[in-house]
Parts: structure tokens; sequence; C-alpha cells
């Protein structure tokens, strides 16, 4: 048995087509103070059925055991890439991350098991005694070339202070109690396993939903703003429309989620601060492209969540997966 301050993790990472930021991802992990035993790749490969030359040198660098499965395009889902992986690892917790999430120092592993100890979950905002805690996700960083407007929505969705959250978050903080993401988060697999794991042929959100899962049956979800990794895009309004139809999607397709529990509040808080920083901070003239993307981002939602009533050519238009639709 490990004694409570080693507890051990492995690590997830599907892998399509990386780039530099796997190398330097593969290397943190190598750097952390508590060391993954294993990191587990879920390889999606081209039709030639190789893989990168990069790919093998920087798993040969690797001084922690990297096991890479291949899956074709065709075989790649969301959900159960991830659950096939997690099968592979054979620690008390799993961390799932993305190639292009690369860890800021070397307590990331370490800072995210802590919600996991009690005397370190009932110092965190909203943890209460007898809160289990099932997941703990990190805290996303703007990246050096990350625009300005990108760089506000992170602080607005991945504060300064950590907290649980529960289902009594419900009434206060509506959908954003689900919130969790797989660029990097942390679960205790014996739960995750008793919950069914993500759900399969899903289109995208596979993390929020079972976060959703988590909660309503009483488990705790901890964001924990120590753990760090840089991660951030600068979608355009036309990428963000893509995205926010496949996010409404997902949610229509799991009512026992997230029926009666809406999430265009939360877009409007943001719009509101983020105009009133920009004023503030001398950027109003970026005012007309904030107004342009949150006008992307309400539209393809607007339309995902009636996606049931589109012509087939439509939804396939406005979905970022287009795989997913098949021949329907």
């Amino acid at each position: 048995m490990t004694d409570e301050g080693k507890k051990t993790l492995d690590v997830l990472i599907p892998v399509y087509r990386p780039d530099v930021r796997l190398g330097h991802l593969l290397h943190m992990l190598n750097r952390q103070r508590q060391r993954p035993q294993k990191i587990v790749l879920m390889v999606t490969v081209e039709e030639d059925g190789e893989e990168s030359a990069l790919l093998t040198c920087w798993i040969s660098e690797s001084r922690i055991p990297v096991e890479c499965h291949l899956l074709s395009k065709k075989d790649f889902d969301h959900g159960g890439t991830r659950n096939a992986g997690i099968g592979f690892c054979d620690s008390e917790y799993v961390l799932c991350m993305t190639q292009d999430a690369v860890p800021e120092d070397e307590f990331l592993t370490e800072e995210l098991l802590k919600p996991f100890r009690e005397e370190f979950c009932g110092a965190m905002d909203g943890c209460f005694a007898g809160t289990e805690i099932l997941i703990a996700y990190g805290r996303q960083m703007p990246a050096k070339n990350c625009k300005l407007l990108e760089r506000y929505t992170r602080s607005f969705n991945y504060p300064e202070e950590s907290r649980v959250k529960t289902a009594e978050d419900i009434p206060k903080l509506g959908i954003k109690t689900f919130f969790a993401s797989n660029v990097c988060a942390l679960y205790k697999k014996e739960l995750f396993v008793k919950q069914g794991g993500f759900p399969e042929k899903t289109i995208f959100n596979e993390d929020m939903i079972f976060a959703g899962r988590a909660v309503k049956d009483g488990y705790g979800i901890a964001y924990v703003a120590g753990a760090r990794v840089v991660h951030s895009h600068n979608l355009s309004g036309r990428e963000q429309f893509h995205r926010n139809f496949d996010l409404a999607v997902s949610q229509t397709e799991h009512p026992e989620v997230f029926h009666g529990i809406r999430s265009e509040g939360e877009g409007v808080k943001l719009v509101k601060k983020t105009a009133l920083y920009l004023i503030n901070s001398g950027n109003g003239f970026l005012l007309p492209v904030l107004f342009w993307v949150s006008a992307c981002k309400y539209a393809g939602y607007f339309l995902g969540r009636r996606y049931q009533k589109l012509p087939g050519g439509l939804v396939r238009a406005c979905s970022m997966n287009k795989r997913y639709w098949g021949d329907r």
C-alpha cells in the first residue's frame, strides 16, 4: 500500500497529428514532483497507419513508461476512446489531458491530488465534511500568443481561487456547476468506473456530461487553481460558431444532465464583464470584435439546441465534427 501522500496516477492523452506541444507536455510530466507511473497515448493514425517520427522520438526520451495504442480515425470517439484508454491504466487516479496542454511547472500532479486528501479538501471553498471528490481539474493559462479577449475569457472561466462544486451549487452557479475539462482533469478511477465512465458516441463535451452526472449523484468536483497548464486558442467567430453548435447538440442529447439548467446566462455575464474590462483597460476598440464573436457563439448555440428541427445538410454545415453525423 502507498501512503496518503503517494497516491499513484497514470496519464491518458489522445493523440492526433501532434505538434511540439506534445513533446513539451511529455517533458514536463517527467519533471513532476509526483511523477506518474505510466503515460497512455491513444494515437489516431493516418490512413498509412504510421506514427510520426517526432512522436517516436518523444516517447524514447521519456523516463516514464509510455504505452502507445493505435486506432483509426473512424474509430475515434471523445468518450469511448478515453474509456478504452482508462482501461489500460492501473493506478488509483487517472489524469486526462489533451496533447496541446503543457504543465506550467513541476507541481501539477501534486496539486491535483490534494483535493482527494481530506485535510486539503476541507480548506477549499465549497467543500464540506463528507464530500467525496471524483474529479479535480486544473487551471488553463493563456499561451504567449493568446489574444486579449481569450486571455480575459481564461481568467473568467479559470479564476485564481480554488473551490469544490456540489449539487448544492446548482441554484447559484447553474450549468457552471458541471464545468470540468479533460484538457487537464484527474479522476479517481474506482469511482469513475462505478459511474459508468464517459458517455460513448457523443459529439463533444464528454467531460461535462460525466461531471454533471457525478454531481447529481452526490459527488464533488474540485477546481484546483494551483494546478496550471498552458492551453489556449485564438478561435475565429466562425470556429466559435461551430464549437458552440456541437456543445449545444451534446447538451440536447443528454437531457438527464442538462434539462432545466440554462447556460445562456453565463454567456451574457461573460460578455458584460469582458466589455467592461475592455473599456476600463483602454481597449474599447475591441468591442466590435467581442460583439461579433459573442454573436457567433450565441447563433451556434441557438441552432445546436434545435438541431433536430434542421435539415441534415445544414446540421453538417454547422457542426465542427462532421464525421459524427454519418449518413444522418
